[in-house]
């Protein structure tokens, strides 16, 4: 798919709605990149992912929750989360404007996110299948294999 679309081209200032899924425009099954508009107010949950993930501020600014603390991200700001635990972040907008940001990482499925607000754990099977469960409803495989 990534020779069908090597000649494709996407412009990250163009007006689009919510959530464009930029490596999938242009064909890349290596890299996961989107570009999302995040309006006044509003945020991702914090997680945290096996893979590393990149964040771009491409337009406003954003304030970023990490095990760390918080930190105000502006325009041209470019900050790496590691895989695992330590690389938990949230993005909100709390300023008055609508914030443009890129998130991109290396496109791998199975995929593994965990939530630990809510302790919820996502997983992505697939392309085309994906899956939320509470921790405390997971089923240890030695239950299901007949251990104790």
């Amino acid at each position: 798919m990534a020779a069908e679309n090597s000649s494709q081209k996407v412009n990250l200032f163009q007006d689009f709605t919510g959530r464009l899924d930029v490596g999938g425009v242009l064909g890349s099954a290596e890299t996961a990149m989107y570009l999302y508009d995040v309006k006044p107010g509003g945020s991702f949950p914090y997680h945290y992912e096996y893979v590393e993930e990149w964040l771009l501020v491409l337009d406003g600014a954003v304030a970023v929750r990490t095990p760390g603390g918080e930190r105000e991200l502006q325009r041209g700001d470019l900050i790496r989360y590691p895989p695992g635990p330590e690389g938990a972040h949230q993005i909100t907008n709390r300023s008055d404007t609508t914030a443009r940001v890129l998130l991109f990482s290396k496109a791998a499925v199975p995929a593994v996110a965990v939530y630990p607000d809510t302790d919820t754990i996502g997983v992505w099977a697939d392309d085309d299948t994906e899956y939320y469960f509470k921790r405390d409803s997971a089923v240890s495989r030695d239950v299901e294999e007949g251990g104790e």
